[in-house]
């Protein structure tokens, strides 16, 4: 018995030769050009899921210690770069942090899903800088002013492209001008809460604060005296 397809061949595919849905082509290309490692060649990038970010499959040869050359496959999930901050009041002794559900630490054992951490988003099309004063005030109701930056972090390198840029600023009580909570046509619900800073420093000890960015914050805090911490 010979099985048939008679269905047409699939040529414009979302993404890759037309625009998806978010208006995004050649996503098959990314990566195909780099050449800043020579012991790395690429050889091949697959789009595997094209949704609102992209997952990608990278066949490449790679050279190892040793000299041998092998072929190796990696998938790479592209969501964009992100930046985070850490809204502190020095003079009170307080951070302004937020509250939302996260279902991928639900379903990894997490109690509720509900994580205690540090305001933060995607770049989308700013620099780092607006896309943070954007983000605090949309999740906090924060008007930022002074801006310190402190470092860059790849937050899992081993399967996500991700940068994430870490900002520190100074709040009183009369930065907050607006409500907060996110954007509720972006499906978010976030509750903003301020904790004194020896608190959140506790709160990483016995695991009610662990979203790393925000653990990554708080202890670049001690470490830099921020606070005076008995």
């Amino acid at each position: 018995m010979t099985l048939r397809n008679d269905a047409p061949p699939t040529t414009m595919r979302p993404g890759i030769d037309v625009p998806d849905h978010r208006g995004r082509t050649g996503l098959v290309q990314t990566g195909r050009g780099l050449d800043r490692n020579p012991a790395v060649v690429v050889r091949d990038v697959e789009v595997t899921s094209d949704g609102w970010h992209v997952l990608r499959r990278t066949t490449f040869d790679y050279r190892r210690r040793d000299g041998r050359w092998v072929t190796e496959q990696r998938e790479s999930y592209d969501r964009g770069n992100g930046a985070t901050i850490l809204l502190y009041d020095a003079g009170r002794g307080t951070v302004l942090l937020t509250r939302q559900f996260r279902f991928p630490a639900y379903v990894n054992d997490h109690p509720d899903g509900m994580l205690i951490e540090a305001a933060a988003g995607l770049l989308d099309d700013d620099d780092p800088e607006t896309a943070i004063r954007r983000e605090a005030s949309e999740e906090l109701g924060v008007d930022v002013g002074a801006l310190r930056h402190v470092f860059d972090a790849y937050m899992s390198p081993g399967s996500v492209t991700e940068r994430l840029h870490f900002y520190v600023a100074p709040y009183t009580p009369a930065d907050q001008t607006g409500p907060g909570g996110g954007v509720a046509a972006e499906g978010e619900d976030i509750e903003t809460i301020e904790i004194a800073f020896a608190d959140a420093l506790a709160m990483i000890g016995d695991g009610r604060i662990v979203d790393g960015k925000s653990i990554m914050l708080l202890q670049w805090a001690a470490l830099n005296s921020l606070y005076h911490v008995p």
